[in-house]
Formats: structure tokens, C-alpha cells, sequence
């Protein structure tokens, strides 16, 4: 298992702010990177209570099962690879493989046997580096739904957080809350079913 601290700054974008972004760092789309978000939790959210997210993202190496959990200044990541088969167990039956993550999910008191599958968010990822970081454009698909986000990350929270009101005040662009992905997906997934 690694563990890496994740300091991050994120800015949803319209779509003529994220074409604006590309022109300005003369990116394309052609650049990106397609990656499969999984998201799982219990059928009572216990992990969206205690602001975690549990997920597998498909990666070209193979399938990573990620916990995050938030710390003072950031979210603590937890990896675990898995392979082909583990990865589909989960996303057709549920449950947990067994794992480093199922042991960090037990000392939560989440009950890994109830973990179900709530869906999928693809993302068109493009990123190079910025100012002692890295900046990321995505553009996300989820539940008939899209959105364009600006991310930053950095290795120092006092420094990223400078740079990136610097980067949205240069290119004009509003600061807005932004939730993280999966927070946006159980939001328009909560909303759907109270259609």
C-alpha cells in the first residue's frame, strides 16, 4: 500500500473559461488522458458522513483502489493495486477485496461487507507542470452530466493557495466552492433520485 498527502485547489470552470485555460497554456484536447473514476460506499453513505471517498480508478498500469480522508490541510490517499478480476467483483457484486484499505476501512467502524457501487465518472485529464506544481484541466462526465474543473497541485498549501488566486485573478476567472468529483456525483446522484 502507498499513502501520499494530497494538497489540492480546484475551480469549476464553464466551458469557455476551460477553452479560454487551453488557448492560454496551449494544451489540447488531444493532450488528455482518460481516466475511469468507480465510486463506492455504503447504501447509507457512511463514508460521505465522515467526508472520505472510497474509489478504483482505471489506470493504464492497471486498477488502483484509493480511500481518501481528510486531514488538516489536505486528504491523506490511500492506494492499493488491485487487479482486472478484484476490480470486477467489486463493481458487479460489491463487497471489498481484502487489503490494506479493508483494514483502514474496519478501523473506521465501516462495515466493508456493506460496500456497494454507485457509479462512474470519466474524465478528460490534461496536465503539465506549473510553479512548483502541477495544474490540471479536467473535463468530467457522470450520470448525463458534465463539467469542466481547473486543479492545482501543490506541494506547500500556503504556496499553492497563492498561486492559484494568482492563476484565476490573471485569466479572470470567479473563484467558485468547488466540491471534488465525487462529491459533485452523489450531489446530482441525490438529486436524480428524488426526481
Amino acid at each position: 500500500m502507498s499513502q501520499e498527502l494530497e494538497i489540492e485547489f480546484k475551480n469549476l470552470l464553464t466551458k469557455e473559461e476551460f477553452h479560454l485555460l487551453c488557448g492560454h497554456f496551449q494544451v489540447s484536447s488531444q493532450e488528455s488522458i482518460r481516466q475511469k473514476n468507480h465510486y463506492f460506499d455504503t447504501p447509507d453513505f457512511q463514508l460521505k458522513k465522515i467526508h472520505s471517498a472510497l474509489r478504483i480508478r482505471e489506470k493504464s498500469e492497471g486498477y488502483q483502489l484509493t480511500l481518501k480522508k481528510p486531514v488538516e490541510k489536505g486528504i491523506l490517499e490511500n492506494h492499493q493495486w488491485i487487479d482486472s478480476q478484484e476490480a470486477s467483483q467489486m463493481l458487479e457484486q460489491g463487497g471489498l477485496v481484502q487489503g490494506e484499505i479493508a483494514g483502514l476501512l474496519e478501523e473506521l467502524k465501516i462495515p466493508v461487507q456493506q460496500i456497494i457501487y454507485f457509479g462512474t465518472l470519466a474524465t478528460e485529464r490534461i496536465e503539465f507542470p506549473y510553479k512548483n506544481g502541477l495544474l490540471v484541466l479536467d473535463h468530467s462526465t457522470y450520470l448525463n452530466k458534465e463539467d469542466f474543473e481547473l486543479e492545482y497541485e501543490a506541494a506547500s498549501y500556503d504556496e499553492g493557495q497563492a498561486i492559484f488566486k494568482e492563476l484565476l485573478s490573471t485569466c479572470k476567472i470567479s473563484a467558485k466552492k468547488t466540491d471534488n468529483k465525487i462529491e459533485r456525483f452523489y450531489k446530482e446522484k441525490i438529486r436524480r433520485s428524488l426526481l
